[in-house]
């Protein structure tokens, strides 16, 4: 099926669901023939931006490079879904500026429930000192002021916040409208 590709940047908290809500999006989106690809930030770090700390300037540049291949995805005609925390609006506004169809996701939870949520302790890690510069923490996110979807992901469930990006990317003509059973 051709689509009009689009790169759909979800932000948010370590744990406010941001990679949850894309692997639904993209089982959603495979099973009505759509080409998807998700840009996962862990993944991203050790692949394409391996080598890069933590620095502004660091996250600055994975942000970069995650926006240069979501972009070249998306001008092919295929969904590319981020799942990256993507702290600083500068950067994520710089990336939509090049963006031709950019769809910002902010994938919002309060800090208590993304901290609920950390499996792997980094939150515990940040607060106890042993992690410097951690998101939400000792470093700032600096929430979207105009997403195109907010997923308020402490509220609804993962099916709720899917629905609201599927809609989106219908009423855009990215991808067709479902069809009725």
């Amino acid at each position: 099926m051709d689509t009009l590709g689009a790169t759909v940047w979800t932000t948010g908290l370590s744990g406010s669901g941001k990679t949850t809500i894309a692997r639904e999006l993209e089982k959603q989106l495979r099973a009505r023939g759509v080409k998807v690809e998700i840009l996962d930030g862990d993944i991203v770090r050790t692949n394409l931006s391996k080598g890069l700390g933590f620095t502004k300037e660091d996250r600055d540049t994975n942000i970069r490079r995650i926006g240069f291949v979501a972009d070249l995805l998306s001008r092919n005609g295929v969904i590319a879904i981020t799942a990256a925390i993507s702290p600083y609006r500068s950067i994520r506004d710089e990336v939509r500026e090049h963006t031709e169809r950019f769809i910002e996701v902010y994938v919002k939870a309060p800090l208590e429930v993304c901290e609920s949520r950390d499996v792997k302790g980094m939150y515990a890690k940040a607060r106890a000192g042993e992690i410097k510069g951690f998101t939400g923490i000792d470093d700032p996110y600096e929430e979207p002021e105009n997403a195109e979807v907010v997923c308020e992901t402490d509220k609804e469930t993962v099916d709720q916040s899917v629905a609201k990006i599927v809609a989106e990317l219908e009423r855009r003509g990215h991808i067709p409208a479902a069809v009725s059973a």
